[in-house]
């Protein structure tokens, strides 16, 4: 693997001292995910990181930041989140890679793995790990950037106001990307409108000569164009007048194919992943496409190898109680926006339809009601049962036809138990909550006991 910095390196970019000279060829805060040659970065937050040092040792760390004398080779520093920040910085300066930002309420996770997917069609793409998207994530996929490489993806997400425009200013990328702004971290925010200017904050890093590619079928796209009037604006969507036009498409289980137009050409793009929702993603990577002047036929061709990312879509075969069953995993996150998108994708697939659904998180002080609608696209994707987890949920069961009213519960041993009762052989089983209902777990479990 290549070297991706020197003790020395690090302790001239950190204003750190190192102990005895090492060579790291990767980056962890975590020592669960650590592996031989990185550098070990113990921060303190709810636990001091520097009580995992000896473990990091013991899993191969090449060596560790520090604040205190430790015996595995260190650069010494004064606080180790600031030298984090300070070594994504120099990774950020030493590499000439196209640096691209995506946040969005929705779709974020999807349209960053499709874009690195695309990009890697034309050159050497790093891009964040899982949804590395916060004050942690954004350092460490910064300072984890080789420096050869030739475009990089970096998420940026948001729960309040004045995030956006930090993580923007540490990625200082040469587009920036907005999928689209909807109801979530609602309980944060005193309006969709609020949340807005908040995704409008990562115009702030955004190059003298980058781009601002916006969703034009979202409501609340005007208000964030006017407030980026000293930078090029790109479209992607429905209407005629967008940069990248949604001319027509067609989806069935197992993906769809978009035909957009871009400046007179018809791009075709056949993709692997299901639901409507991937009209606009698809358009979005090509216009980050068109932006950087990419070969725009090449870049859809690359679209083809796009895959759902765990917990966002991607569907498993398993056996539940003996009974065949396909498994939609969309257990990572949820609010009313990505909860429609989901059903609505299941829709698309043959068989009896069941539902396992957590509380949507971050609402606000409507998140009942928002609970409740989902009562609606239930019905018309034609879910026959649906089970319920969490106190928001409640709403949810309240609103559906008796019909369809499986258990409401709290644990998932329970949900698990119920399952093995509820479904049918060839069922549909679709998970869906917001990551800290655990639904992920269930999803996990599902598949290791009964993947075929």
């Amino acid at each position: 693997m290549s070297v991706l910095w020197t003790s020395a390196e690090i302790a001239q970019v950190t204003g750190g001292a190192e102990t005895v000279p090492f060579e790291t060829t990767g980056l962890s805060i975590d020592t669960r995910s650590l592996v031989k040659g990185d550098l070990f970065v113990p921060l303190r937050d709810a636990r001091d990181g520097h009580d995992f040092i000896d473990a990091a040792a013991k899993a191969g760390a090449a060596g560790t930041l520090s604040e205190i004398d430790v015996d595995l080779p260190a650069v010494k520093v004064e606080d180790t989140m600031q030298a984090l920040r300070a070594l994504g910085r120099a990774g950020r300066d030493r590499s000439n890679a196209h640096r691209i930002a995506v946040t969005g309420s929705v779709g974020k996770t999807s349209v960053k793995d499709a874009l690195a997917v695309m990009l890697a069609a034309f050159g050497d793409t790093h891009k964040s790990a899982r949804s590395f998207n916060n004050h942690l994530g954004v350092p460490i996929t910064l300072a984890t950037l080789l420096p050869n490489a030739e475009f990089a993806v970096f998420e940026t997400g948001m729960n309040h106001a004045g995030e956006l425009t930090d993580l923007s200013k540490q990625v200082a990328p040469k587009i920036a990307l907005i999928t689209n702004v909807a109801g979530a971290h609602q309980a944060n925010f005193d309006s969709i409108e609020a949340i807005a200017d908040a995704k409008a904050e990562i115009r702030h890093g955004l190059a003298d000569d980058g781009v601002l590619i916006l969703n034009a079928d979202n409501d609340y796209t005007s208000r964030i164009r006017d407030q980026a009037t000293e930078h090029r604006i790109m479209t992607f969507g429905t209407g005629n007048d967008c940069d990248v036009t949604i001319v027509a498409s067609n989806h069935h289980a197992s993906g769809g194919n978009v035909r957009l137009r871009v400046e007179g050409q018809q791009i075709d793009v056949t993709l692997a992943v299901s639901g409507q929702h991937w009209d606009h993603n698809a358009a979005a990577c090509i216009a980050v496409a068109h932006a950087l002047d990419l070969d725009l036929r090449k870049a859809a061709r690359a679209l083809r190898d796009v895959h759902a990312s765990d917990g966002r879509g991607d569907t498993h075969e398993i056996s539940i109680g003996g009974k065949s069953v396909t498994l939609i995993d969309e257990s990572y996150n949820a609010n009313p926006t990505s909860m429609r998108a989901a059903i609505s994708a299941a829709a698309l697939r043959s068989g009896r339809k069941i539902a396992v659904l957590g509380d949507m998180y971050e609402l606000g002080p409507d998140e009942l009601a928002q609970h409740a609608a989902l009562s609606d696209p239930l019905e018309a994707a034609g879910f026959a049962r649906v089970l319920t987890v969490g106190e928001c949920m409640r709403a949810l069961r309240g609103a559906l036809p008796q019909a369809m009213r499986a258990l409401q519960a709290d644990t998932i041993d329970l949900i698990a138990e119920s399952l093995h009762d509820e479904v049918q052989d060839g069922d549909v089983l679709l998970i869906k909550g917001s990551n800290a209902t655990g639904l992920g777990r269930l999803a996990t479990r599902l598949k290791g006991e009964g993947t075929r």
